[in-house]
């Protein structure tokens, strides 16, 4: 999992291990309250491009919601 803040935000980038990869997920958190959290957003074969994956879903639901 990657975390990082994005103007005001903490915003995570998730990779959940599956059979034959990763699937990508990502959340938003402002304090300790969620704001908003993906479904599954893409099917990948490394852990770090999943969480990257998360992440730039995090921070464009935040650019659109500014």
């Amino acid at each position: 999992m990657q975390t990082r803040y994005y103007k005001g935000f903490s915003i995570w980038g998730h990779a959940i291990r599956q059979q034959d990869g990763y699937a990508a997920s990502g959340t938003i958190t402002s304090g300790t309250k969620v704001v908003e959290a993906s479904g599954i957003l893409a099917h990948l074969d490394t852990e770090t491009e999943a969480e990257a994956i998360g992440l730039e879903w995090a921070e464009a639901w935040v650019d659109s919601h500014s």
